[in-house]
């Protein structure tokens, strides 16, 4: 993976946050920044894991622990989803 840096402008009291030295910080400081693109359908969790140089299930994992959902439908669409699927199970049956 290759680096490039970027200047960005920011709020002076947001510099502390965005300066970090820790690889695990800056992981998640740089998957923050490609989340949006994510949950917009621009770039799929594997691409985003290909370019963070991270494993797409530790992407997975990290968006878990930050409380950002793989799955992202609502409980109603979960239910209606679940019900297709035991219709279709019944059927093979």
């Amino acid at each position: 993976m290759t680096l490039t840096k970027v200047e960005i402008d920011v709020p002076e009291e947001i510099v502390p946050y965005t300066v970090l030295k820790d690889k695990d910080a800056q992981i998640t400081r740089n998957a923050m920044l490609v989340y949006p693109y994510i949950k917009k359908g621009v770039m799929s969790h594997g691409k985003a894991a290909e370019m963070l140089g991270i494993h797409k299930v530790d992407l997975i994992t990290l968006y878990g622990k930050l409380g950002l959902p793989y799955f992202d439908e609502t409980e109603e669409e979960f239910e209606e989803d679940l019900a297709v699927l035991k219709k279709l199970r019944g059927a093979a049956i």
